[in-house]
């Protein structure tokens, strides 16, 4: 059984937000149409990364909780990351959103100039580190665009969101890296990042997940609002 571990895992993660989708009161059925290609765009970068970072040893995957099935050089499971995991990341954008209707802060300026100063930094000083400088640089790169293009008005409730989402976050990344199995389903390689750890789980990957959800919820908002302006 343990070769089906992170399949588990994805498996799992989306299937309570999936059966949840169908709620009357709030249908997230209706909005698959715009989050089919808010999945799909960040899936196929986060794939190719994954697959380079890989190849490059800077992490890898223990075969001992995979199917054997890949997807050149990824496990299956690791693919369908990339759909389970923004799935529910969306749906719970979506659902704590409409169960508290968070309203818009003004604070959001502050809070993304601090964490693209912060980051940018740190990925500058450690940009020998593949894992800590891609990811960093990344995501400031992508926080800069969203403001250059003025598509930040959805940001506070991406920020006040993704603290619940960090709840499962901890748990299948926790996993996945290691806590309460024998052996990590995910290894990383430490030279490449900065070793810094929240129990099994490089300080990065918080960054990463935000970077892949950030990306999945700025389409799906993008998408949602042309749809609107032509309607």
């Amino acid at each position: 059984m343990e070769k089906y571990y992170y399949l588990s895992l994805d498996f799992l993660s989306i299937i309570f937000p999936l059966m949840f989708s169908f709620y009357p009161k709030a249908d997230f059925s209706k909005k698959w149409r715009f989050l089919g290609p808010a999945i799909a765009i960040p899936a196929v970068v986060f794939i190719i990364w994954d697959s380079w970072f890989t190849s490059m040893g800077v992490w890898g995957f223990n075969d001992r909780y995979l199917t054997g099935l890949r997807l050149g050089n990824l496990p299956i499971e690791e693919v369908l990351f990339f759909v389970c995991i923004p799935y529910a990341c969306v749906f719970t954008y979506e659902a704590v959103n409409y169960l508290l209707k968070t309203p818009l802060s003004r604070a959001t300026t502050a809070i993304s100039g601090l964490m693209v100063l912060a980051l940018a930094i740190t990925g500058g000083v450690y940009i020998d580190h593949w894992y800590t400088s891609v990811t960093f640089i990344g995501l400031v790169s992508y926080l800069i665009i969203l403001y250059n293009f003025r598509h930040t008005a959805f940001l506070s409730r991406f920020y006040f969101t993704f603290l619940f989402i960090l709840i499962p976050f901890f748990i299948v990344n926790g996993i996945l890296t290691g806590t309460g199995l024998p052996e990590p389903i995910v290894w990383y390689n430490d030279t490449e990042n900065l070793g810094l750890r929240m129990l099994t789980i490089p300080v990065e990957d918080t960054f990463y997940g935000m970077l892949l959800i950030l990306m999945n919820v700025s389409i799906f908002e993008f998408l949602q609002q042309r749809s609107n302006s032509r309607s």
